[in-house]
């Protein structure tokens, strides 16, 4: 891989990011779903232990400690401005008003694709629950906008990550969950892809047409899974990211089924895997976390995290550095490689009627 071609693209990217967006966005507005990963503060006020609206997470965040899982933007953010937003993307919980119309989000920490996905952390908003959400959100759409809300619906970039936990806080769990039981890795994966590809084809029918779907990384390779299960002497915990793999597998495929069932769909599929240990190639990076975690390996509150944090690539037991979400939305938005995303990547082309821009392979 070109990691010199990738240092370079970071290190542009992130002086844009501390500039500041340019110019009018490539895309009237923008719909995150997700997890922990995306979640910038609809944890907040829920009754669960899936919660990051405390130091020292947000250290490096501009507002400090929103709710967002790392310790500094997240790789939503960092596309929100790459496609050209002066502003972050507002939360479900508290958008309101005119605000929406550039956008919501509506990624919550411990969902899942499947309902009862995480329901040992307490209160989540699962993918099905977020879909309800922008339902809401679109009716007042149409109240503002009129017969234009359509048009306008199919014009907005969309983004979603999901899955990890349907691993992490499911499959994982045994002792909570019967899934491990009832289904082996193989059938796990065909359940999870089926009930995804409902849903992404329920966004669909909501006016979503330029998707893009992130793939799973390396669960097997977080330090709390490392802690829970141990390697064998290998780098992660090869039995979880084999499993996980079963599940990236089928995605790609689903994105070309989807593209070619469903008219206008500019659906892409952006390949995470393996980003946790690449983050920063050039330099070594730490896999320990950043910040003192308490026994669910989430961040100790108020606790001092280690201070070179661009060197690693946790910052708590489960989720990365504000470095590695940085790597991700190089991959989601800028594609360097064929591989990185398929069959387009995020970047809209401003006058172009086919939306997102072709790889050169």
């Amino acid at each position: 891989m070109a990691w010199r071609a990738i240092l370079s693209v970071l290190f542009l990217i992130s002086s844009n990011f501390e500039g500041g967006a340019v110019g009018a966005p490539q895309v009237p507005c923008y719909f995150i779903f997700g997890d922990s990963l995306a979640d910038n503060g609809n944890n907040n006020n829920l009754e669960t232990d899936a919660k990051a609206n405390y130091p020292p997470y947000g250290i490096d965040f501009p507002d400090g400690a929103t709710g967002r899982f790392t310790n500094g933007r997240t790789y939503v953010d960092m596309i929100a401005e790459l496609l050209g937003f002066d502003e972050f993307i507002p939360p479900f919980a508290t958008a309101n008003g005119s605000d929406i119309l550039r956008g919501v989000n509506y990624a919550s920490g411990g969902a899942g694709i499947l309902d009862e996905t995480g329901q040992q952390l307490g209160d989540r908003i699962s993918l099905n629950h977020q879909l309800q959400n922008h339902l809401v959100m679109i009716s007042r759409i149409r109240e503002m906008l009129g017969a234009d809300a359509a048009t306008y619906l199919n014009q907005c970039a969309y983004t979603i990550w999901m899955g990890s936990n349907d691993y992490i806080n499911n499959y994982l769990m045994p002792d909570i969950y019967p899934t491990s039981k009832l289904y082996t890795p193989v059938q796990y994966a065909d359940v999870l892809i089926e009930q995804y590809k409902q849903q992404l084809k329920t966004l669909y029918s909501y006016g979503a047409r330029r998707l893009a779907i992130f793939g799973l990384s390396e669960i097997g390779c977080t330090p709390a899974e490392i802690s829970e299960f141990g390697t064998n002497g290998s780098q992660c915990v090869d039995k979880i990211d084999n499993e996980v793999v079963l599940f990236d597998d089928r995605l790609k495929p689903l994105i070309n089924e989807l593209n070619c069932e469903l008219t206008g769909a500019k659906f892409v599929y952006a390949n995470t895997y393996g980003i946790s240990t690449t983050a920063v190639p050039a330099v070594p990076v730490s896999s320990s976390t950043c910040c003192e975690v308490k026994e669910d390996y989430q961040c100790i509150p108020f606790r001092t995290p280690c201070p070179n944090r661009s060197m690693h690539s946790y910052y708590d037991g489960f989720h990365p550095t504000e470095t590695v979400h940085m790597e991700v939305a190089v991959i989601g938005y800028r594609a360097l490689l064929s591989s990185d995303a398929y069959p387009f990547d995020i970047r809209v082309s401003r006058g172009s009627e086919e939306g997102y821009s072709e790889i050169k392979r």
